[in-house]
């Protein structure tokens, strides 16, 4: 199934969730917050929600700085 994940388009399985392409993608713990189609996804609904064909994620990290 064909998704644009952060500007770029991938191949996941079928029935993947968020945190299952996190976990394959290798950024579990640096990601702050998903937007699939420009809506948040709470982080308590990582392990259940399933993107779509032609969804487009963003997975946002935050860095600290001055």
């Amino acid at each position: 199934m064909l998704v644009t994940i952060n500007g770029e388009r991938r191949e996941i399985k079928e029935n993947m969730t968020i945190e299952d392409i996190l976990k394959d993608l290798g950024v579990m713990d640096k990601v702050m917050a998903v937007a699939v189609n420009m809506q948040i996804v709470k982080k308590e609904e990582w392990g259940s929600f399933q993107p779509k064909e032609g969804d487009k994620i963003e997975f946002l990290g935050f860095t600290g700085g001055g």
